[in-house]
C-alpha cells in the first residue's frame, strides 16, 4: 500500500470529486437526499458522514477511519480530495466543529445557526485559536435578496486605555508590563465573539438559539480526545500557562507536564457557561457573574503559584463588558473580471488588502501564468503567477500598514474604501509592476489631504475559519480569533481570553508622524481576518449568485493565503480542494517573499537551491523564504453539475479540517 493511499485511509477522506465522476454528487459527502437526523435521534441516513474503505463513519464515532480521531498534528497532509454535498456544506478546522454545524443544516437550520452551534465547539476542541474570549469577523450572503452584510465583533481597548497602555506600566513608570505585554492584563480586549453570534443569529436564523449550545454543552461535559494541535498548544505555551492557576488545573497535569494527544478531557466549567448563554443570551456573559470573573481574571496584579511574580493589569471595567456593542459594517467589494469579491472593511484590513491586490492583478493575464503539473495538492505554482501576486500584495500591504485602522477613529484616505479600491487608482499602482524584478519593498499610494502617518504591520496568529452553505443558499464566511496562539494564556470559566490589543501599534507614533492603528479608549485594534464570498456578475454588472466562500487564520499572512485561493478558483479553475491545498506564497512588503516550504510540490531542502519556483523567483531579486507556513483555509465553491448547482468543499491539509454536507 502506498504512502498516499496509507494516509487517505489514516485521515478518512472523502472520495474524489465530480470532475471525475458525476456520480459521486448524487450520493454527496456519502447521504442520500434527506435532511439528516435531528439532534438526539439516530442517523437516518448519511449525511453529515463521511465515507472511508469499510463504509460511512460518524464523526466522533471513534470507529476506525473517524477523521476526529487524534492525530500528530503534521505540517502537510497528502491526498486530501474535494467534498461533494448537494444543498448544504460546512468546512471548519476541526471535524467536530464541522460536525456540529451540519448537523444543525441537517435539522433544517440556516448558515448562521451552524456558525453559532460550530463556534461552540471550536472553542472548546480548538481552545488555542478561538472562542468565547475573542473576536470575529463574520460575511454573510443572503440568498434571497442577493445581498451581502458584514458583522464586526472585534475586541476593544477598555474606556481607561491610553496611547501608551502596551508600552508601559503608566506615565508615571514607564517600564515595560509584567510578565510582558501579552501576558499582562493590557493585552485583553472587551470580547466580542457572543454579541456579533447574537446579532447573526437575530438576523439571520431559523432555529432557536438555546439548541445551538447542545454539541459544545455535551462534549464539554462527557469529554473529548485532545487534538494534535492542541496538544501541541498546551505544550508549547505550558511556562505561560504556569502563571495562571485555573489554566494549569486544565491544561497540565498533576505533575505540571501538559496533558497529551488522544488524553480525553472534560471542562465542565465551559458546559456551564454555555448553558447560561444559552438561556440568557448574550446579556449572561456580558453582565453578572461570568462578567464579573472576565474583569477580575484581566485585573489580576499576582501570578500562580507554579510561577510567581506580579502581573500588569489591564483597566476593564465592567462597564465596558456591559457596553460592548457588535457592529454591522458595510461590506468591501470590487469586481473581478466576471465575478464581485466581498469582504470585511475595517477595522479590519483584510478586505481592502484581498480587494486592492485582486484590483491590481485583473491588469494582468493571470490565466497565463497558472500552477503547472496540476495534481491533487494543487500543482507547482509558475515563477511568473507567484512574481505578479506578490508584487501587487506588496502594493496593498504598503496602504494598509500607512492608512488602515478602526474608522470610528481614523479616517481613511479620499471618500474611504472607494478611494482605495478605485480602479484607476489600482491601474496605475499595477504599472509600477516590472515584469523583470523585484520592488522589494512597495510605497503607500500618495492622497491629496492626507496628514504625516507612521506605519505598523505587527499581528498575531491565533485564528480560525469556517465556511458555511446552508440549504437555501445563504452563507457564512467567519474568520475568529483570540490572537496569537493560547491568547493571552488567561483561562477563565472554561475558556482563553484574548490576547488582541497587541494588534494595536505599542508606539502611538514614529519617525514619520502618528500611527493611525494606535490605541486608544474602546477603539478596535486593526485585524488581517478576510471572510470572503464571491458571487458571479450578472450581464449588467449587478451582483448574481453565489460562487465561493472562503477565507484563513494567519495574523497578517491571511491577505496572501485568501488571494492565493481566489485567484487559483476563479483564474486558474482549480477546485475547491486544489485551490486549497495549493502551495500559499506571497509577501507582506518586505524584500521577502514567502513559499510555503511544507508543500509537497516545493522542495524547501537547503533552502529551496534546488527549486525551480524558488530560483526563479530569486533571478528576479526576490528574497525567498520557504519556511513552513500555517494556514487553516476552508473553501466551499458552487459549481454546475449535469445542469444542476452542486457544492464542493475544501479544508486546508495544514490543519485538522474536514468538509462536510448532504
Amino acid at each position: 500500500m502506498s504512502d498516499t493511499t496509507i494516509l487517505r485511509r489514516r485521515f478518512a477522506l472523502v472520495p474524489l470529486l465530480a470532475a471525475l465522476s458525476t456520480a459521486l454528487w448524487a450520493g454527496g459527502c456519502g447521504g442520500d437526499n434527506d435532511k439528516g437526523p435531528l439532534p438526539g435521534a439516530e442517523p437516518a441516513s448519511t449525511a453529515c458522514q463521511v465515507v472511508t474503505d469499510s463504509g460511512t463513519v460518524t464523526v466522533g464515532s471513534g470507529l476506525p477511519g473517524d477523521p476526529s480521531l487524534p492525530e500528530p498534528s503534521s505540517g502537510y497532509r497528502l491526498g486530501k480530495q474535494a467534498v461533494a454535498a448537494k444543498t448544504f456544506m460546512v468546512v471548519t478546522a476541526n471535524p467536530l466543529a464541522t460536525k456540529a454545524g451540519c448537523d444543525v443544516l441537517a435539522a433544517g437550520g440556516s448558515a448562521a445557526d451552524a456558525a453559532v452551534a460550530v463556534q461552540m465547539v471550536l472553542g472548546l476542541v480548538e481552545p488555542q485559536s478561538s472562542g468565547l474570549g475573542g473576536g470575529m469577523f463574520v460575511v454573510h450572503y443572503d440568498a434571497a435578496s442577493k445581498t451581502v452584510q458584514t458583522y464586526d465583533g472585534r475586541e476593544t481597548a477598555p474606556s481607561g486605555a491610553t496611547e501608551n497602555y502596551l508600552r508601559w506600566v503608566s506615565d508615571a513608570n514607564q517600564t515595560a508590563p509584567l510578565p510582558n505585554a501579552r501576558a499582562s492584563g493590557r493585552s485583553i480586549g472587551t470580547p466580542g465573539t457572543v454579541s456579533v453570534l447574537e446579532m447573526l443569529h437575530g438576523e439571520h436564523g431559523s432555529l432557536p438559539w438555546s439548541g445551538l449550545f447542545d454539541a459544545g454543552i455535551g462534549y464539554a461535559a462527557n469529554g473529548f480526545a485532545i487534538s494534535g494541535r492542541m496538544a501541541e498548544a498546551i505544550a508549547g505555551a505550558r511556562a505561560n500557562l504556569l502563571r495562571d492557576p485555573d489554566a494549569v488545573s486544565y491544561f497540565l497535569k498533576a505533575d505540571l507536564t501538559p496533558k497529551l494527544l488522544g488524553e480525553t478531557i472534560q471542562n465542565p466549567a465551559y458546559a456551564d457557561t454555555l448553558r447560561a448563554i444559552a438561556s440568557g443570551g448574550a446579556s449572561a456573559f456580558y453582565t453578572g457573574p461570568i462578567a464579573a470573573d472576565i474583569v477580575a481574571e484581566i485585573n489580576r496584579t499576582e501570578a500562580g503559584s507554579d510561577a510567581p511574580g506580579a502581573l500588569t493589569p489591564g483597566a476593564t471595567t465592567l462597564a465596558d463588558l456591559a457596553g460592548y456593542e457588535a457592529k454591522r459594517r458595510a461590506p468591501v467589494c470590487i469586481d473581478y473580471r466576471a465575478h464581485q469579491v466581498c469582504g470585511m472593511g475595517p477595522p479590519s484590513s483584510g478586505g481592502i488588502a484581498v480587494a486592492q491586490s485582486l484590483g491590481i492583478l485583473e491588469n494582468f493575464g493571470l490565466n497565463a501564468f497558472g500552477p503547472t503539473a496540476l495534481d491533487g495538492e494543487g500543482g507547482k505554482p509558475s515563477v511568473m503567477g507567484v512574481h505578479l501576486i506578490s508584487e501587487a500584495q506588496r502594493l496593498a500591504y504598503a496602504d494598509r500598514n500607512k492608512y488602515v485602522a478602526d474608522t470610528d477613529f481614523v479616517p481613511l484616505p479620499g471618500n474611504g474604501v472607494s478611494t482605495l479600491i478605485d480602479k484607476a487608482y489600482l491601474r496605475d499602482r499595477a504599472n509600477l509592476i516590472s515584469f523583470s524584478t523585484s520592488m522589494g519593498v512597495a510605497q503607500p499610494g500618495v492622497f491629496a489631504g492626507m496628514g504625516a502617518l507612521g506605519s505598523s504591520a505587527q499581528e498575531g496568529k491565533g485564528t480560525s475559519h469556517v465556511s458555511i452553505i446552508d440549504a437555501k443558499g445563504n452563507a457564512v464566511s467567519m474568520t475568529t480569533t483570540i490572537e496569537s496562539g493560547m491568547g493571552a494564556y488567561r483561562f477563565v470559566r472554561g475558556f482563553l481570553l484574548n490576547n488582541e490589543l497587541t494588534d494595536f501599534s505599542s508606539a502611538p507614533s514614529d519617525v514619520n508622524g502618528p500611527i493611525a492603528n494606535r490605541v486608544e479608549p474602546l477603539k478596535r485594534p486593526r485585524s488581517s481576518m478576510a471572510p470572503t464570498v464571491v458571487l458571479k456578475r450578472n450581464a449588467d454588472g449587478s451582483a448574481g449568485e453565489l460562487a465561493m466562500v472562503t477565507g484563513s487564520p494567519g495574523g497578517a499572512a491571511i491577505i496572501q493565503f485568501v488571494t492565493k485561493t481566489v485567484v487559483a478558483a476563479l483564474d486558474w479553475g482549480l477546485n475547491a480542494q486544489q485551490a486549497t491545498s495549493l502551495a500559499n506564497f506571497g509577501s507582506s512588503n518586505s524584500a521577502t517573499t514567502g513559499i510555503g516550504g511544507e508543500h509537497p510540490n516545493i522542495l524547501a531542502t537547503d533552502n529551496g537551491n534546488g527549486d525551480a519556483l524558488v530560483t526563479g523567483l530569486r533571478s528576479m531579486g526576490h528574497t525567498v523564504s520557504v519556511s513552513a507556513q500555517s494556514s487553516g483555509v476552508s473553501t466551499i465553491l458552487r459549481v454546475p453539475v449535469d445542469g444542476q448547482t452542486r457544492l464542493q468543499g475544501g479544508a486546508d491539509p495544514r490543519r485538522e479540517g474536514l468538509a462536510l454536507g448532504d
